[in-house]
Protein backbone atom coordinates (compact mmCIF):
# COMPACT_ATOMS: atom_id res chain seq x y z
CA UNK A 1 0.00 0.00 0.00
CA UNK A 2 1.31 3.61 -0.91
CA UNK A 3 0.82 5.75 2.27
CA UNK A 4 -0.18 9.28 1.58
CA UNK A 5 0.43 12.13 3.56
CA UNK A 6 -2.93 13.42 5.13
CA UNK A 7 -5.13 10.52 4.62
CA UNK A 8 -7.23 8.73 6.79
CA UNK A 9 -6.00 5.10 7.79
CA UNK A 10 -7.55 2.15 10.58
CA UNK A 11 -4.53 0.79 12.99
CA UNK A 12 -4.04 -1.07 15.98
CA UNK A 13 -1.53 0.07 18.42
CA UNK A 14 1.22 -3.05 19.28
CA UNK A 15 3.89 -1.11 20.98
CA UNK A 16 5.04 1.95 22.68
CA UNK A 17 7.84 4.15 21.12
CA UNK A 18 10.79 5.53 23.88
CA UNK A 19 8.96 8.92 23.66
CA UNK A 20 5.53 6.89 25.28
CA UNK A 21 3.94 7.41 21.59
CA UNK A 22 1.99 4.41 20.31
CA UNK A 23 3.71 2.73 17.38
CA UNK A 24 1.12 0.79 14.74
CA UNK A 25 1.48 -0.91 11.62
CA UNK A 26 -0.50 -0.19 8.24
CA UNK A 27 1.01 -2.74 5.96
CA UNK A 28 3.95 -3.50 7.59
CA UNK A 29 4.54 0.43 7.35
CA UNK A 30 5.15 2.05 11.09
CA UNK A 31 3.36 4.61 12.52
CA UNK A 32 4.18 6.59 15.30
CA UNK A 33 0.84 8.28 17.49
CA UNK A 34 1.18 10.69 20.22
CA UNK A 35 -1.47 9.80 22.74
CA UNK A 36 -2.45 6.87 21.69
CA UNK A 37 -2.26 3.48 23.85
CA UNK A 38 -0.73 -0.06 23.37
CA UNK A 39 -4.48 -1.83 22.74
CA UNK A 40 -6.08 1.06 21.56
CA UNK A 41 -7.69 0.18 17.54
CA UNK A 42 -7.81 4.06 16.38
CA UNK A 43 -8.44 6.40 13.23
CA UNK A 44 -5.47 8.40 12.24
CA UNK A 45 -4.58 11.33 10.41
CA UNK A 46 -0.98 10.28 8.85
CA UNK A 47 0.70 13.64 9.54
CA UNK A 48 4.19 12.97 8.12
CA UNK A 49 5.69 10.00 5.82
CA UNK A 50 9.36 9.65 5.62
CA UNK A 51 10.92 6.01 4.29
CA UNK A 52 10.30 3.16 6.68
CA UNK A 53 7.65 5.15 8.79
CA UNK A 54 5.27 7.66 9.57
CA UNK A 55 3.64 10.20 12.17
CA UNK A 56 -0.11 10.15 12.83
CA UNK A 57 -2.40 12.41 14.54
CA UNK A 58 -5.71 10.56 16.51
CA UNK A 59 -8.93 11.34 14.71
CA UNK A 60 -11.03 9.22 17.03
CA UNK A 61 -10.38 6.29 19.27
CA UNK A 62 -12.58 3.01 17.34
CA UNK A 63 -11.72 0.83 20.81
CA UNK A 64 -9.86 1.86 23.57
CA UNK A 65 -7.43 -0.16 25.13
CA UNK A 66 -8.01 -1.82 28.47
CA UNK A 67 -5.14 0.03 29.73
CA UNK A 68 -5.90 3.50 28.30
CA UNK A 69 -6.96 5.91 31.60
CA UNK A 70 -8.83 9.03 31.68
CA UNK A 71 -6.56 12.13 32.17
CA UNK A 72 -6.94 13.76 35.24
CA UNK A 73 -5.88 17.20 33.35
CA UNK A 74 -7.65 19.04 31.66
CA UNK A 75 -4.22 19.87 30.62
CA UNK A 76 -3.28 17.20 28.79
CA UNK A 77 -2.20 16.71 25.54
CA UNK A 78 -1.14 20.47 25.46
CA UNK A 79 1.04 20.76 27.94
CA UNK A 80 4.43 19.16 27.25
CA UNK A 81 4.97 18.34 30.43
CA UNK A 82 3.07 14.89 30.96
CA UNK A 83 2.87 12.29 28.23
CA UNK A 84 1.65 8.90 29.56
CA UNK A 85 -1.36 10.31 31.78
CA UNK A 86 -3.45 8.45 29.62
CA UNK A 87 -2.03 5.19 30.36
CA UNK A 88 -3.30 3.08 33.62
CA UNK A 89 0.14 3.78 35.98
CA UNK A 90 0.92 -0.27 36.50
CA UNK A 91 1.29 -0.16 32.29
CA UNK A 92 3.80 2.90 32.48
CA UNK A 93 5.82 1.13 34.44
CA UNK A 94 5.94 -2.11 32.81
CA UNK A 95 6.91 0.58 29.48
CA UNK A 96 10.09 2.02 31.49
CA UNK A 97 11.38 -0.89 32.54
CA UNK A 98 11.37 -2.15 28.79
CA UNK A 99 12.67 0.84 27.48
CA UNK A 100 15.72 0.32 30.07
CA UNK A 101 16.29 -2.86 28.81
CA UNK A 102 16.05 -2.16 25.47
CA UNK A 103 17.79 0.55 24.81
CA UNK A 104 21.00 -0.69 27.07
CA UNK A 105 20.13 -3.79 24.80
CA UNK A 106 20.54 -1.65 21.55
CA UNK A 107 22.84 0.90 22.33
CA UNK A 108 25.32 -0.68 24.75
CA UNK A 109 25.57 -3.75 22.89
CA UNK A 110 24.27 -6.12 26.26
CA UNK A 111 22.75 -9.04 25.10
CA UNK A 112 19.19 -9.64 27.26
CA UNK A 113 20.79 -7.39 30.19
CA UNK A 114 19.88 -7.74 33.89
CA UNK A 115 17.39 -5.23 34.35
CA UNK A 116 15.43 -5.92 37.62
CA UNK A 117 11.73 -4.41 37.70
CA UNK A 118 11.08 -0.37 37.86
CA UNK A 119 10.48 0.50 41.35
CA UNK A 120 7.19 3.19 41.34
CA UNK A 121 5.46 5.06 43.58
CA UNK A 122 2.45 4.35 45.35
CA UNK A 123 0.71 7.27 45.00
CA UNK A 124 2.14 8.99 41.37
CA UNK A 125 0.98 12.64 41.63
CA UNK A 126 1.75 15.61 43.46
CA UNK A 127 5.04 14.65 43.94
CA UNK A 128 7.55 17.43 42.67
CA UNK A 129 9.22 19.41 45.01
CA UNK A 130 10.39 21.92 42.53
CA UNK A 131 7.60 23.65 39.90
CA UNK A 132 9.72 26.00 36.96
CA UNK A 133 6.95 27.80 34.94
CA UNK A 134 7.32 30.02 32.16
CA UNK A 135 5.87 33.21 32.17
CA UNK A 136 4.17 35.47 29.44
CA UNK A 137 1.48 36.88 27.46
CA UNK A 138 -1.57 35.76 25.47
CA UNK A 139 -2.81 38.65 24.07
CA UNK A 140 -3.92 40.91 27.03
CA UNK A 141 -3.57 38.43 29.50
CA UNK A 142 -0.81 37.44 31.53
CA UNK A 143 -0.03 33.62 31.00
CA UNK A 144 1.39 31.48 33.67
CA UNK A 145 1.69 27.59 32.85
CA UNK A 146 3.80 25.15 31.24
CA UNK A 147 5.54 24.96 27.73
CA UNK A 148 3.42 23.19 25.03
CA UNK A 149 5.60 19.66 23.45
CA UNK A 150 8.51 21.00 21.44
CA UNK A 151 7.76 24.89 21.13
CA UNK A 152 7.42 27.82 23.60
CA UNK A 153 3.91 28.29 23.46
CA UNK A 154 2.87 28.71 27.17
CA UNK A 155 0.02 26.21 28.01
CA UNK A 156 -2.35 27.98 31.00
CA UNK A 157 -2.18 25.21 33.69
CA UNK A 158 -4.72 26.01 37.13
CA UNK A 159 -3.61 22.82 38.63
CA UNK A 160 -0.59 21.00 37.75
CA UNK A 161 -1.25 16.79 39.43
CA UNK A 162 2.30 16.02 39.19
CA UNK A 163 3.57 19.26 41.09
CA UNK A 164 3.14 20.17 44.97
CA UNK A 165 -0.67 21.13 46.14
CA UNK A 166 0.71 24.23 47.36
CA UNK A 167 2.44 25.25 44.00
CA UNK A 168 -1.11 25.79 42.35
CA UNK A 169 -2.53 28.26 44.56
CA UNK A 170 0.95 30.68 44.70
CA UNK A 171 1.04 30.30 40.94
CA UNK A 172 -2.65 32.05 40.91
CA UNK A 173 -1.60 34.46 43.79
CA UNK A 174 1.38 35.53 42.30
CA UNK A 175 -0.67 35.88 38.56
CA UNK A 176 -3.06 38.23 40.92
CA UNK A 177 0.06 40.58 41.77
CA UNK A 178 1.21 41.05 38.06
CA UNK A 179 -2.22 42.41 37.11
CA UNK A 180 -3.00 44.44 40.44
CA UNK A 181 -0.01 46.04 39.83
CA UNK A 182 0.52 46.32 36.04
CA UNK A 183 3.91 44.19 36.17
CA UNK A 184 4.60 43.58 32.27
CA UNK A 185 5.91 39.52 31.50
CA UNK A 186 8.86 39.01 29.51
CA UNK A 187 8.08 38.81 25.49
CA UNK A 188 11.45 36.34 24.31
CA UNK A 189 11.07 37.82 20.73
CA UNK A 190 11.23 41.15 21.54
CA UNK A 191 13.53 40.89 25.05
CA UNK A 192 10.83 43.43 26.38
CA UNK A 193 9.36 42.96 29.66
CA UNK A 194 10.07 41.78 33.33
CA UNK A 195 9.05 38.43 34.68
CA UNK A 196 10.62 35.72 32.83
CA UNK A 197 9.97 32.31 35.12
CA UNK A 198 8.11 31.82 38.34
CA UNK A 199 10.40 29.13 40.22
CA UNK A 200 8.80 27.43 42.97
CA UNK A 201 10.32 24.77 45.91
CA UNK A 202 8.83 22.92 48.42
CA UNK A 203 10.04 20.21 51.18
CA UNK A 204 7.99 17.75 51.46
CA UNK A 205 9.77 17.17 54.75
CA UNK A 206 9.76 20.43 55.95
CA UNK A 207 6.77 22.03 54.55
CA UNK A 208 9.22 25.06 53.93
CA UNK A 209 8.66 26.82 50.26
CA UNK A 210 10.92 29.08 48.53
CA UNK A 211 9.52 31.45 45.77
CA UNK A 212 12.05 32.75 42.92
CA UNK A 213 11.06 35.52 40.63
CA UNK A 214 13.46 35.45 37.09
CA UNK A 215 13.12 39.19 35.68
CA UNK A 216 14.95 40.87 32.82
CA UNK A 217 15.74 43.64 35.38
CA UNK A 218 17.53 44.44 38.33
CA UNK A 219 14.54 44.29 40.38
CA UNK A 220 10.53 44.18 40.55
CA UNK A 221 8.60 46.50 41.39
CA UNK A 222 6.09 46.79 44.27
CA UNK A 223 8.28 44.60 45.94
CA UNK A 224 6.56 44.59 49.19
CA UNK A 225 3.20 44.35 47.85
CA UNK A 226 4.42 41.18 46.59
CA UNK A 227 5.74 39.58 49.65
CA UNK A 228 2.79 40.74 52.05
CA UNK A 229 0.50 39.05 48.80
CA UNK A 230 2.61 36.11 49.12
CA UNK A 231 2.97 35.69 53.10
CA UNK A 232 -0.38 36.29 53.26
CA UNK A 233 -0.90 33.46 50.84
CA UNK A 234 1.35 30.85 52.03
CA UNK A 235 2.72 31.44 55.88
CA UNK A 236 5.26 28.14 54.86
CA UNK A 237 6.92 30.51 52.52
CA UNK A 238 10.35 31.06 53.72
CA UNK A 239 12.20 32.56 51.21
CA UNK A 240 11.41 35.00 48.34
CA UNK A 241 14.18 35.77 45.79
CA UNK A 242 14.38 37.87 43.07
CA UNK A 243 16.73 36.29 40.57
CA UNK A 244 18.40 38.55 38.16
CA UNK A 245 18.31 37.46 34.10
CA UNK A 246 18.99 40.14 31.50
CA UNK A 247 20.70 37.85 28.81
CA UNK A 248 19.36 36.86 25.73
CA UNK A 249 19.00 33.49 26.47
CA UNK A 250 17.08 30.25 27.14
CA UNK A 251 18.78 29.68 30.23
CA UNK A 252 16.33 30.28 33.08
CA UNK A 253 18.01 31.32 35.71
CA UNK A 254 21.02 34.29 36.11
CA UNK A 255 23.77 34.04 38.22
CA UNK A 256 22.73 37.10 40.72
CA UNK A 257 20.35 36.64 43.61
CA UNK A 258 18.68 39.46 45.81
CA UNK A 259 16.85 37.51 48.50
CA UNK A 260 13.99 40.16 49.71
CA UNK A 261 12.14 37.46 52.27
CA UNK A 262 13.89 35.12 54.64
CA UNK A 263 16.98 33.39 54.21
CA UNK A 264 18.64 32.81 50.62
CA UNK A 265 17.86 28.80 50.94
CA UNK A 266 15.17 26.47 52.56
CA UNK A 267 15.86 23.23 54.41
CA UNK A 268 15.25 19.99 52.85
CA UNK A 269 15.88 16.12 53.79
CA UNK A 270 16.52 12.68 51.82
CA UNK A 271 15.83 10.53 54.52
CA UNK A 272 17.85 11.24 57.66
CA UNK A 273 20.20 13.60 55.72
CA UNK A 274 19.27 17.34 55.89
CA UNK A 275 20.07 20.02 52.89
CA UNK A 276 20.34 23.64 52.21
CA UNK A 277 18.55 24.13 49.09
CA UNK A 278 19.13 27.14 47.37
CA UNK A 279 17.81 28.58 43.91
CA UNK A 280 20.46 27.82 42.00
CA UNK A 281 20.66 24.27 43.75
CA UNK A 282 20.52 20.59 41.97
CA UNK A 283 18.15 18.95 43.80
CA UNK A 284 16.06 15.98 42.65
CA UNK A 285 12.66 16.74 42.13
CA UNK A 286 10.90 13.69 43.89
CA UNK A 287 11.96 13.44 47.45
CA UNK A 288 9.96 10.22 48.31
CA UNK A 289 11.99 8.40 45.28
CA UNK A 290 14.98 10.16 45.53
CA UNK A 291 15.36 8.01 48.88
CA UNK A 292 14.46 4.68 47.03
CA UNK A 293 17.33 6.15 43.98
CA UNK A 294 19.96 6.57 46.64
CA UNK A 295 19.70 3.25 48.42
CA UNK A 296 19.61 1.52 45.78
CA UNK A 297 23.24 3.44 44.73
CA UNK A 298 24.38 2.34 48.02
CA UNK A 299 23.35 -1.19 48.23
CA UNK A 300 24.70 -1.71 44.35
CA UNK A 301 28.30 -0.50 45.47
CA UNK A 302 28.19 -3.06 48.54
CA UNK A 303 30.04 -0.61 51.26
CA UNK A 304 31.47 -2.32 54.08
CA UNK A 305 33.06 0.96 55.90
CA UNK A 306 36.90 -0.03 54.33
CA UNK A 307 36.41 1.50 50.80
CA UNK A 308 37.18 5.04 49.28
CA UNK A 309 34.65 6.01 46.98
CA UNK A 310 34.70 9.18 44.42
CA UNK A 311 31.60 10.61 43.46
CA UNK A 312 32.73 12.15 40.06
CA UNK A 313 29.18 14.61 39.99
CA UNK A 314 28.69 15.59 43.62
CA UNK A 315 26.76 18.67 42.96
CA UNK A 316 25.39 20.10 46.68
CA UNK A 317 26.69 16.60 47.83
CA UNK A 318 23.38 14.77 47.73
CA UNK A 319 25.00 11.17 46.88
CA UNK A 320 28.14 11.81 48.32
CA UNK A 321 26.71 12.55 51.88
CA UNK A 322 24.77 8.99 51.70
CA UNK A 323 28.02 7.29 50.69
CA UNK A 324 29.89 8.72 53.43
CA UNK A 325 27.53 7.28 56.36
CA UNK A 326 28.86 3.78 54.77
CA UNK A 327 32.54 4.20 53.18
CA UNK A 328 35.79 4.85 54.66
CA UNK A 329 36.25 8.02 52.80
CA UNK A 330 34.07 9.78 50.32
CA UNK A 331 35.71 12.23 47.82
CA UNK A 332 32.98 14.09 46.04
CA UNK A 333 33.96 15.78 42.46
CA UNK A 334 31.83 19.13 40.83
CA UNK A 335 32.59 21.76 38.65
CA UNK A 336 30.36 24.58 39.52
CA UNK A 337 31.91 26.15 42.37
CA UNK A 338 29.03 27.18 44.38
CA UNK A 339 27.75 23.67 44.52
CA UNK A 340 31.12 23.07 45.92
CA UNK A 341 30.24 25.31 48.86
CA UNK A 342 26.88 24.19 49.29
CA UNK A 343 27.95 20.81 49.64
CA UNK A 344 30.48 21.65 52.50
CA UNK A 345 27.66 23.24 54.45
CA UNK A 346 25.24 20.21 53.74
CA UNK A 347 28.27 17.89 55.38
CA UNK A 348 29.04 20.35 58.22
CA UNK A 349 25.24 20.42 59.07
CA UNK A 350 24.96 16.59 59.22
CA UNK A 351 28.52 15.94 60.92
CA UNK A 352 29.82 14.14 58.31
CA UNK A 353 33.59 14.50 58.07
CA UNK A 354 35.10 11.73 56.25
CA UNK A 355 33.81 13.47 52.89
CA UNK A 356 36.12 15.61 50.84
CA UNK A 357 34.51 18.11 47.98
CA UNK A 358 36.86 19.46 45.34
CA UNK A 359 35.89 21.97 42.54
CA UNK A 360 37.10 20.87 39.26
CA UNK A 361 36.59 18.77 36.08
CA UNK A 362 36.81 15.00 37.15
CA UNK A 363 38.86 14.17 34.06
CA UNK A 364 41.57 16.59 35.89
CA UNK A 365 40.57 15.88 39.27
CA UNK A 366 41.20 11.86 39.08
CA UNK A 367 44.14 11.47 37.89
CA UNK A 368 45.44 13.95 40.24
CA UNK A 369 43.86 12.07 42.98
CA UNK A 370 45.87 8.46 41.62
CA UNK A 371 49.26 10.23 41.71
CA UNK A 372 49.18 11.15 44.97
CA UNK A 373 48.33 7.39 45.68
CA UNK A 374 44.42 7.68 46.38
CA UNK A 375 42.70 4.55 45.00
CA UNK A 376 38.75 4.42 44.35
CA UNK A 377 37.68 1.21 45.11
CA UNK A 378 33.93 2.95 43.76
CA UNK A 379 33.56 5.43 41.60
CA UNK A 380 30.11 6.83 40.92
CA UNK A 381 28.73 8.59 38.49
CA UNK A 382 25.73 11.01 38.13
CA UNK A 383 26.29 13.04 35.41
CA UNK A 384 23.24 15.58 33.63
CA UNK A 385 21.46 14.12 30.90
CA UNK A 386 24.36 14.28 27.89
CA UNK A 387 25.76 11.70 29.97
CA UNK A 388 29.78 11.80 30.58
CA UNK A 389 32.32 13.12 28.43
CA UNK A 390 34.71 10.31 26.89
CA UNK A 391 37.84 11.61 28.25
CA UNK A 392 35.79 11.00 32.15
CA UNK A 393 35.29 7.16 30.79
CA UNK A 394 39.04 6.87 29.61
CA UNK A 395 40.40 8.27 32.89
CA UNK A 396 38.43 6.44 34.77
CA UNK A 397 38.69 3.13 33.28
CA UNK A 398 42.49 3.97 34.05
CA UNK A 399 41.96 4.75 37.81
CA UNK A 400 40.62 0.57 37.65
CA UNK A 401 37.70 1.07 40.13
CA UNK A 402 36.61 -2.44 41.40
CA UNK A 403 33.20 -1.10 40.65
CA UNK A 404 30.90 1.71 39.21
CA UNK A 405 27.65 2.87 39.82
CA UNK A 406 25.96 5.11 37.13
CA UNK A 407 22.78 6.83 37.71
CA UNK A 408 21.50 8.49 34.88
CA UNK A 409 18.63 10.31 33.81
CA UNK A 410 18.80 9.27 30.24
CA UNK A 411 19.02 5.72 29.23
CA UNK A 412 20.33 6.50 25.83
CA UNK A 413 23.78 8.43 26.93
CA UNK A 414 23.68 5.64 29.49
CA UNK A 415 23.63 2.70 27.24
CA UNK A 416 26.30 4.28 25.14
CA UNK A 417 28.74 4.99 28.17
CA UNK A 418 28.09 1.54 29.17
CA UNK A 419 29.65 0.36 25.78
CA UNK A 420 32.56 2.45 26.41
CA UNK A 421 33.26 1.33 29.59
CA UNK A 422 32.59 -2.57 28.33
CA UNK A 423 35.23 -1.71 25.83
CA UNK A 424 37.56 -0.40 29.26
CA UNK A 425 37.53 -3.66 30.39
CA UNK A 426 34.58 -3.60 32.77
CA UNK A 427 30.98 -5.89 32.68
CA UNK A 428 27.65 -5.08 32.89
CA UNK A 429 26.15 -6.70 36.20
CA UNK A 430 22.67 -5.25 36.71
CA UNK A 431 20.19 -1.89 36.28
CA UNK A 432 17.66 -0.87 38.62
CA UNK A 433 15.20 1.77 37.28
CA UNK A 434 13.14 4.47 39.65
CA UNK A 435 10.35 5.97 38.96
CA UNK A 436 11.23 9.48 39.74
CA UNK A 437 9.15 11.47 36.93
CA UNK A 438 6.19 9.67 37.02
CA UNK A 439 3.42 10.35 34.35
CA UNK A 440 6.34 10.79 31.63
CA UNK A 441 8.50 8.97 29.89
CA UNK A 442 11.39 9.78 31.83
CA UNK A 443 13.09 7.14 34.08
CA UNK A 444 15.99 7.45 36.35
CA UNK A 445 18.34 4.01 36.33
CA UNK A 446 21.42 2.82 38.51
CA UNK A 447 23.41 0.58 36.70
CA UNK A 448 26.13 -1.41 38.51
CA UNK A 449 29.47 -1.90 36.73
CA UNK A 450 32.06 -4.27 37.84
CA UNK A 451 36.15 -4.71 36.75
CA UNK A 452 36.16 -7.95 34.33
CA UNK A 453 38.70 -10.50 35.33
CA UNK A 454 41.78 -10.57 33.40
Amino acid sequence: MNIIKNENYILEITDIGVHGEGIGKVDGFAVFVEGACIGDKIKIKMLKVKKNYGYGKIESIIKPSEFRTEPICPSFGKCGGCSLQHMDYKKQLEFKTKKVKDTIERIGGIENPNVLDIKGMDNPLFYRNKAQYPVGQNEDNVVIGFYAKRSHRIIETPKCYIQNKDTNEIVKCFKEFMLENNIPPYDEQKHKGIVRHLIIRTSKKTGNIMVVVVVNSNGIAYENKLIEKLLNQNENIKSIVININKKRTNTVLGNKNKSVFGNDFITDYIGKLKFQVSPLSFFQVNPVQTEVLYNTAINFAELTGEETVIDAYCGIGTISLFLAKKAKFVYGIEVVADAVKDAVKNADINGIFNVEFIEGKSESIIPKLHNEGIKADCIVLDPPRKGCDELIIDTIINMTPKKIVYVSCDCATLARDIKRLCKGGYTFVKAQPVDMFCMTEHVETVVLMSKADK
